[in-house]
């Protein structure tokens, strides 16, 4: 089977190499690189199936290079700082990472972050799902977790992989409200340890993608408890 590479972004050589052991020592490929120029050239030259990716870097920095990367591809992104401001976060969220450690962290917390991403790539999924099963078809709208891919109007529309969950969650389950730590749970799972806030800025963005696409259903705020996909009988 072939492993799934891992590409370390850090300025900092003893991080890179300390995750690099943990890392090859849990079964992955790993590459590293310790600038935001360097990555993002081997981001675009290799297959890579997950960056790590350190904010403060000289040069290019974590937030450009997450930029320069997702204009390519939807390669799962989790963002390293030292930073913990609720500002970064949201802002790394933003630009479309899947997750965010703030230093110092815990080899193994890393390592579960990880494994918890690459159980949600359409990589794996498309391993085991041989079916028709995960995909939901709504007007102008076919929403497919198997192969990870979003329609709108008949249009492939790129969306980072916690987008195209979230999206798939909610409208599987239609007309049902759900708080915002309940999607934190069904959808990010037990091993992530962000904020309520996440859910705020995935929904605003796939709002972007979605407005004024059909009157027969939509994204809807529920006030005060959290948001549901209604769909108009």
């Amino acid at each position: 089977m072939d492993r799934e590479r891992i590409l370390i972004v850090d300025d900092d050589r003893n991080i890179c190499e300390l995750l690099r052991l943990y890392l090859e020592k849990e079964g992955y490929e790993t590459h590293l690189a310790h600038d935001g120029e360097t990555a993002v050239n081997m981001h675009n030259e290799m297959d890579i199936d997950l960056v790590l990716l350190d904010v403060m870097m000289p040069h290019v920095d974590g937030w450009e290079a997450c930029r320069r990367i997702r204009a390519k591809k939807n390669t799962p992104i989790i963002m390293l700082t030292a930073k913990g401001e609720t500002f970064d976060k949201v802002l790394g969220l933003e630009l479309g990472a899947d997750d965010y450690i703030v230093k110092p962290f815990d080899t193994k917390e890393v390592v579960a972050r990880i494994k918890a991403v690459l159980r949600r790539t359409g990589r794996e999924i498309s391993k085991k799902e041989q079916s028709s099963e995960g995909e939901l078809v709504f007007d102008n709208l076919v929403v497919n977790i198997t192969k990870y891919e979003l329609k709108v109007n008949g249009e492939v529309v790129d969306a980072p992989p916690k987008e195209m969950e979230l999206l798939y969650y909610l409208a599987k389950n239609s007309n049902k409200v759900f708080t915002r730590d309940a999607l934190l749970d069904e959808v990010w799972g037990f091993e992530y340890y962000g904020d309520s806030r996440t859910i705020d800025v995935h929904i605003k963005r796939l709002r972007e993608k979605l407005e004024g696409v059909s009157t027969k259903w939509s994204l809807k705020t529920v006030w005060g408890v959290g948001y549901k996909f209604e769909v108009k009988e």
